[in-house]
């Protein structure tokens, strides 16, 4: 298209407008998301393949894990459960079918609980919210404030303290811990229920989010409320030990790090309060690997705690997937390897996007 032009020689000439940018160059984000979805979906689908192979090649049958003895020897009974579960058809028809199932929302039925797989991830993935969630909100506080202590403090006794009870953390097995503290404060104190999410003559209240403390919460039932916090006191106090000194080590080093800054040691030569230089210069510099190491703890806890839930009752998906594998149900193991993969995914993501949030520096790519 050609240049108008005005009728006063001096005045400039406007340009015709070019072609509309490209949707990366004026949307990143939604490129970059696109993009991501994109990973997503390949993800799901390794997942599927892999877990499917897997479950073919590992030693035992469905059949002998699912039915009783009386039942393995009567044929009609085996060949109606190999019948009923398609596991009379080659492997390759299986993973078919599950594909043309999966694409339309149906994750197949358990072969141990009769119900649809999604119905029980509803079930179960909420019990292992409420104590992914405290958990984690505990962690970062108690993690991020003694890291930091640690780091300001380097050399000192404090830190040597911090850093032993640090490695103590890391070294202690959670069913280990689990025992102990169920012995002492149950046992021993008698101060916190058994296990379970609730006490016997408490019935669970109306499902809203599926997690006990806040449903009751929302209908008024404040005893139930608090019975049901005071079940997840426990094992939230050990996920949260573990987690802690995880989170300790890797702020401590992060925070070293950005000590040696010049902008730092300019903050502290100028005068400024320790409190305002940690708060606004060390903090937000040293956050970007933390962040990293919460978002992959976080997601390690919504997978699933198998044993903490075993030891202390509590329904969770980790439980839900122990005795998944235990009975070789391949859709309720195809289900909730999935669900982890999908939560490692968007954990993830959302930790690539925190990054551009706190750094202006980084870059979606």
């Amino acid at each position: 298209m050609t240049t108008r032009t005005t009728d006063n020689p001096g005045a400039a000439t406007t340009a015709a407008p070019g072609p509309r940018p490209r949707l990366s160059h004026r949307h990143p984000m939604l490129a970059y998301l696109a993009k991501r979805l994109v990973i997503t979906a390949g993800l799901l689908l390794g997942v599927t393949v892999l877990t499917f192979g897997l479950v073919q090649v590992v030693p035992g049958d469905p059949v002998t894990a699912n039915l009783s003895d009386q039942a393995l020897n009567d044929p009609a009974a085996v060949a109606a459960f190999r019948a009923k579960w398609g596991l009379d058809q080659p492997v390759y028809l299986q993973y078919w079918h599950y594909l043309q199932h999966l694409l339309s929302g149906d994750l197949g039925t358990s072969q141990q609980t009769g119900r649809a797989v999604v119905e029980d991830l509803l079930h179960y993935v909420p019990a292992t919210m409420e104590l992914a969630i405290p958990t984690m909100l505990l962690a970062l506080l108690l993690g991020t404030g003694i890291g930091m202590l640690a780091a300001v403090r380097n050399g000192r006794l404090t830190d040597q303290l911090i850093r032993v009870g640090a490695l103590l953390g890391l070294s202690t097995p959670p069913f280990w811990l689990s025992l102990v503290v169920l012995y002492l404060f149950f046992y021993q104190l008698g101060l916190s229920p058994s296990g379970g999410r609730l006490s016997p003559g408490f019935t669970p209240p109306d499902t809203v989010t599926g997690m006990y403390t806040v449903d009751a919460a929302l209908s008024g039932q404040w005893e139930l409320a608090w019975d049901a916090a005071q079940h997840l006191v426990l094992p939230v106090l050990v996920l949260t030990c573990l987690t802690v000194a995880i989170l300790v080590r890797f702020v401590r080093s992060s925070m070293l790090e950005v000590l040696q800054h010049d902008y730092i040691k300019a903050a502290y030569a100028k005068g400024l309060p320790t409190s305002l230089v940690l708060r606004r210069h060390l903090l937000r510099a040293g956050l970007v690997p933390v962040i990293t190491v919460s978002g992959l703890a976080f997601a390690s806890l919504l997978s699933g705690t198998v044993l903490v839930e075993n030891i202390f009752g509590w329904p969770g998906l980790g439980q839900y997937a122990y005795r998944s594998a235990s009975a070789l149900d391949l859709p309720a193991i195809l289900g909730a390897s999935l669900f982890v993969a999908l939560v490692y995914t968007l954990v993830n993501l959302a930790v690539d996007l925190l990054y551009g949030l706190i750094d202006p520096r980084i870059r979606l790519q």
